[in-house]
């Protein structure tokens, strides 16, 4: 007679959170690995990690970011950055019609650490694509069994850009 294997069976927001975590090990930034996973009716429609621009040196080969060297707070001067950050790639790589209605789930570490990017968020150009493409709510890993969820209708409703906020 075999033994049967007790198992407790991941709950789905955390298995997508995985896969988004897995996805960011392919990130190329040298300061925060961030995957993004997006999902429509039960199934994952597209992926994206950050990364310098296809063709483009990344930072990783590079050995430095200019936003490092510049100082430049969490948040802020992105133009700066030469990474495509993963929710955008996620974005791209997905038709407009998948992403209507869509969930985005988002997972950012620390690359020299490998821990939790504490409080992540997209940044205010990423909210403004996720806006855009249709995607209704986004999930945000902050260990690895606790989530934060955000209606993306909120960031419209309430425009920090009209308020000049910087950061997150």
């Amino acid at each position: 007679m075999s033994e049967k294997t007790v198992f407790e069976r991941r709950d789905k927001i955390n298995y997508y959170l995985d896969l988004a975590e897995i996805v960011s090990e392919r990130a190329t930034c040298i300061r925060r690995h961030f995957g993004a996973v997006i999902v429509k009716d039960d199934e994952v429609i597209s992926t994206g990690y950050v990364g310098a621009p296809r063709g483009r040196a990344n930072c990783n080969e590079l050995g430095y970011c200019m936003r490092e060297k510049l100082k430049v707070p969490r948040g802020e001067r992105y133009e700066l950055c030469r990474s495509v950050h993963a929710e955008a790639n996620a974005i791209i790589s997905a038709s407009r019609s998948e992403l209507l209605g869509s969930t985005l789930y988002l997972v950012g570490k620390e690359a020299r650490t490998g821990t939790y990017v504490e409080k992540a968020m997209p940044c205010s150009m990423c909210k403004r694509l996720i806006i855009n493409a249709g995607i209704k709510d986004v999930y945000v890993r902050d260990t690895k069994d606790d989530y934060r969820v955000i209606d993306v209708n909120e960031w419209v409703e309430n425009d920090e850009s009209l308020e000049g906020v910087f950061g997150y």
